[in-house]
């Protein structure tokens, strides 16, 4: 696989996608079948209907899904976006994939006047590099609560406060 971040396309995923997101979400080997369930779900409604509950990106390999971000603004908040998924095929993680993928899904949500990314995850140890590429990516942690998903199994949240977006890219100015 030659997914290094340098020769990945960004762009909109398609339903036909749908496979890849799959296989690549299990075969991370960290969620359990129901929380795959939920990834696809997400995913469909991602591009069903883009923009409309969630917005996703893509990192493709000529024309192979190596890494896909869903993420959509968090209800009843002012300009707080959550991301929802992020997943990177295994054969292209640590080539600089997910940190595309997160600079571009960044972008995205600053573009549309985002100005904080919460992220939620897991405390469990094969969690452990996720909470070290969001910390790599200066996200800082916001919150703990012990037993959330399950029993030995806490919630950690990361938060980024995005720097405001400059004219070009406001979506009012």
């Amino acid at each position: 696989m030659s997914a290094r971040a340098s020769t990945v396309t960004l762009r909109a995923p398609r339903a036909a996608d749908r496979t890849r997101v799959a296989k690549m979400v299990e075969a991370t080997g960290v969620f359990r079948p129901d929380e795959v369930d939920v990834a696809l779900e997400v995913f469909d409604d991602a591009v069903a209907q883009p923009g409309v509950d969630y917005h996703a990106l893509g990192a493709y390999d000529d024309d192979r899904l190596v890494g896909y971000t869903c993420y959509g603004p968090t209800p009843c908040t002012v300009h707080t976006w959550d991301l929802y998924w992020i997943v990177v095929d295994p054969a292209a993680q640590r080539l600089g994939v997910g940190q595309s993928l997160m600079a571009a899904t960044e972008d995205a949500i600053r573009d549309r006047g985002g100005r904080l990314v919460v992220v939620e995850t897991s405390s469990r140890a094969d969690y452990g590099p996720t909470r070290a590429f969001y910390e790599a990516l200066r996200y800082g942690r916001a919150a703990h609560i012990p037993e959330y998903y399950a029993p030995a199994d806490d919630l950690i949240v990361f938060a980024k406060q995005l720097a405001p977006p400059t004219a070009e890219t406001a979506p009012y100015g």
